[in-house]
């Protein structure tokens, strides 16, 4: 492979990361924290891709050049598949077959005083899990469906600490007034009270708290699909 189609394809990865760090896009793939990293490393490939186009030409006329086979144009598709096609978050599929990632909280912020209270799936999790402050209370919570190999609908959000390759589910199981199609992987507003209910995951024997459902209603996925709430 030339130097001229090793530039064109770190161009091509520089505006591939360019373009997702500029985007939403980038949340499919790592948390949000490392948005300026992304976004420092898609302007040292561009730079390095003009340099070595600038360098290679400069040096081309200076004693001549050989021309490229054209195959390792080739190398560019896989950078062009990252800038148009975006891949799905993670999702039911993956939730069902890994274990629940809730683990003991080392402290529990107090609720606000006004109901509902909202919180994310993994301070519910925790909280009906390891803690005593909903009793009594409303809560709100936002996650995608999941159903188990039994029917057993767990709302779930895919909490990760770097990446989405090191992402993993945490669970909360759902019972009470619920809509009467569930759709795996669609997104669901759900209203209502603690339940005093822990099962164990077959997948890791971890602890999956529920929640009696009062109302239900489909959102929109949002901007960034995974929850970094326990490791901020």
């Amino acid at each position: 492979m030339s130097r001229q189609a090793q530039a064109a394809v770190m161009f091509l990865l520089g505006g591939a990361l360019l373009h997702a760090g500029t985007t939403d896009l980038y949340l499919r793939y790592v948390k949000s924290g490392l948005q300026p990293l992304l976004l420092a490393a898609s302007v040292v490939l561009i730079a390095a891709a003009l340099a070595t186009v600038w360098y290679e030409r400069k040096r081309a006329k200076a004693h001549g050049g050989h021309p490229e086979p054209r195959v390792a144009w080739l190398l560019v598709l896989p950078v062009l598949a990252l800038i148009l096609i975006a891949p799905p978050a993670l999702g039911s599929y993956s939730a069902v077959r890994t274990g629940t990632a809730l683990q003991p909280p080392y402290g529990l912020d107090p609720l606000p005083a006004s109901d509902p209270v909202r919180l994310s799936v993994v301070d519910y999790a925790s909280r009906a899990a390891y803690g005593h402050t909903l009793r009594g209370r409303t809560v709100r919570v936002t996650g995608f469906l999941a159903l188990d190999a039994h029917g057993t609908p767990y709302l779930v959000r895919m909490a990760l600490n770097c990446c989405a390759a090191d992402a993993q589910p945490v669970k909360v199981g759902l019972t009470g007034q619920l809509p009467p199609v569930l759709r795996p992987d669609a997104w669901m507003e759900v209203t209502g009270v603690y339940a005093p209910r822990v099962t164990r995951d077959p997948v890791n024997n971890g602890l999956i708290p529920y929640l009696r459902v009062t109302s239900a209603r489909p959102v929109p996925a949002p901007a960034d699909p995974y929850d970094e709430t326990w490791n901020k």
